[in-house]
């Protein structure tokens, strides 16, 4: 089964506590939080639910590993990332990816935004 890499991008103001409540159970309780999730049904209508504050896409091998690095526990797949170099798009936080921001889906270019995130 293949994993997402779930970076927040968004802080919570004016957020609703569902919203908040499902942030805390994908480990992303700040932004610049990053957890690596199953891709289950469950976990994208989560990933759905609060997709105005993160963006996901498919982890590859370097990108699982520098997680696991940086997690503090062993068996924990989340840690705090600084934030990106050269921002996180031209459009900036509030703008989906695929409008040139940074929520929502982008597939495998979430690799190149948490190698800029971990350096």
């Amino acid at each position: 089964m293949t994993m997402l890499a779930v970076v927040r991008v968004r802080a919570g103001v004016r957020m609703s506590e569902s919203q908040e409540r499902t942030l805390r159970m994908l480990h992303l309780p700040v932004p610049n939080s990053c957890s690596l999730l199953k891709n289950a049904p469950e976990v994208m209508g989560m990933l759905k639910a609060v997709e105005a504050y993160i963006t996901w896409g498919d982890a590859n091998d370097a990108t699982k590993a520098a997680v696991k690095k940086l997690a503090k526990d062993t068996k924990d797949e989340f840690c705090r990332l600084n934030p990106p170099r050269k921002g996180y798009g031209r459009k900036g936080n509030k703008v989906q990816f695929n409008a040139g921001g940074a929520l929502g889906p982008r597939g495998e270019k979430i690799n190149a935004l948490i190698e800029r995130m971990v350096v």
